[in-house]
């Protein structure tokens, strides 16, 4: 059950390094090459950058794989605590995205420059909060957490969900990343490319 809990984790952590990575790779193309920006697709990332770590992910991080460390060891407490810290900022770090956003559809004159500062900010404080739960936090649950804990995590991270975070929301995300891959342009995603969108 462990590599099965820890296949889940790291999939939902490229879950979301795609989508920031996204983010990014869009403002590059509207900076170099003049694309025009596809709100809606911006707005979707964004909405899935906040509602799935606050309403997924970050829930069953807390209830399940912290709680649980905590209880074997010691070793982990510091760095338990920083990821709690950076999950509760999380949704002040996404009110700033999403005001950055709509600051530059607004069509203010340094509307885009704004934004691309807030999606590069955000990128590195999601990229360095994956960092620390992979690099430093995981070693420490796959040392000090037993068989039976892995069976709990497992089950929590699992294909159903849990049922305290809604129906089946599991499947919700699973329906938005999708819709994301299919509105983002190559190499992102299979939508039309910047160029299609222009002409």
């Amino acid at each position: 059950m462990l590599n099965a809990a820890l296949a889940i984790i790291h999939d939902e952590h490229r879950s979301m390094m795609a989508v920031i990575h996204g983010l990014q790779f869009l403002a590059r193309e509207i900076r170099d090459k003049g694309a025009v920006p596809d709100f809606r697709l911006f707005w979707a990332m964004i909405y899935y950058m906040d509602a799935f770590p606050e309403r997924l992910h970050h829930p069953k991080e807390n209830i399940y794989l912290f709680a649980r460390l905590r209880q074997r060891t010691g070793e982990a407490d510091e760095v338990i605590a920083e990821l709690e810290r950076q999950h509760q900022e999380g949704g002040q770090q996404v009110r700033a995205l999403e005001q950055a956003l709509g600051y530059y559809e607004a069509g203010k004159p340094d509307g885009f420059q704004v934004f691309a500062a807030a999606a590069d900010k955000f990128s590195e404080v999601v990229r360095n909060h994956i960092e620390l739960e992979e690099r430093v936090l995981l070693p420490l649950a796959k040392k000090h957490l037993t068989a039976e804990d892995w069976v709990v995590i497992a089950e929590s991270f699992g294909e159903n969900g849990d049922p305290r975070f809604g129906a089946d929301p599991d499947n919700e995300f699973r329906h938005l990343f999708s819709k994301i891959v299919n509105l983002a342009p190559p190499p992102i995603g299979v939508g039309p490319s910047s160029r299609d969108t222009a002409d």
